[in-house]
């Protein structure tokens, strides 16, 4: 039992409940981040990611990021480098994807068929919890809006149809919706600017001996 679970609402802690169980039957879920609302289900299991897609209306070009609660639980589904590594240490649990190389387990609906994949450990211990739940299954990490629409930062705003179509729904109150960086270090590449972005340029050119490109600088 974690410190977490000693001291967590026990509505909120039920909530966690009802969202790992959907998530182990295939379901999806709404869960609270340090930065937006995400829509979880089984990242390794095709057949649940196709049904995030669906709920979001989100194009199968555009990947998804998998959710897990440590870098331990990272690499049993990705190859990250040794300087990956460090930069992950660096930054997680944090509002930060990593992208890294990923392993056959990861399915390549969440990829759009490339071989890398970003990963995400929250700096927010409900996610944490419902992550450490159902390890060692990863669990998408992508907004909890059908896309177009804004990001979801307090549940009284998710889509009606959504919120009746999911298994569960985990209220930890409003969030920041400030969105993650996107960031893949071996390549030196931040791909979007986000939360943290002028430390993490500053880190890798330290690392890396260069500064990063910048996508939509």
């Amino acid at each position: 039992m974690t410190d977490f679970d000693e001291t967590v609402d026990p509505s909120l802690a039920t909530a966690i409940d009802e969202a790992a169980a959907a998530i182990s039957r295939g379901g999806a879920v709404v869960y609270p981040t340090e930065t937006v609302y995400g829509l979880g289900a089984d990242a390794a299991d095709a057949d649940a990611v196709e049904r995030v897609f669906e709920l979001k209306g989100r194009d199968r070009s555009k990947p998804l990021s998998l959710g897990v609660p440590d870098i331990d639980a990272a690499r049993r589904y990705t190859r990250p480098s040794a300087l990956a590594v460090r930069f992950m240490r660096a930054f997680l649990p944090g509002p930060v994807t990593v992208v890294v190389e990923r392993k056959p387990a990861v399915p390549d609906v969440l990829t759009a068929g490339g071989d890398r994949v970003g990963v995400r450990i929250p700096d927010h211990e409900v996610a944490l919890a419902l992550f450490e739940r159902v390890a060692p299954t990863p669990v998408t990490a992508t907004s909890a809006n059908v896309s177009g629409s804004p990001s979801v930062t307090d549940v009284s705003s998710l889509d009606p149809t959504l919120r009746e179509s999911v298994g569960a729904v985990v209220d930890a109150g409003p969030t920041p919706g400030t969105e993650s960086t996107v960031v893949d270090p071996e390549r030196n590449v931040v791909h979007r600017r986000g939360a943290m972005a002028d430390a993490i340029v500053a880190w890798l050119t330290e690392e890396v001996g260069s500064e990063p490109t910048v996508e939509g600088d």
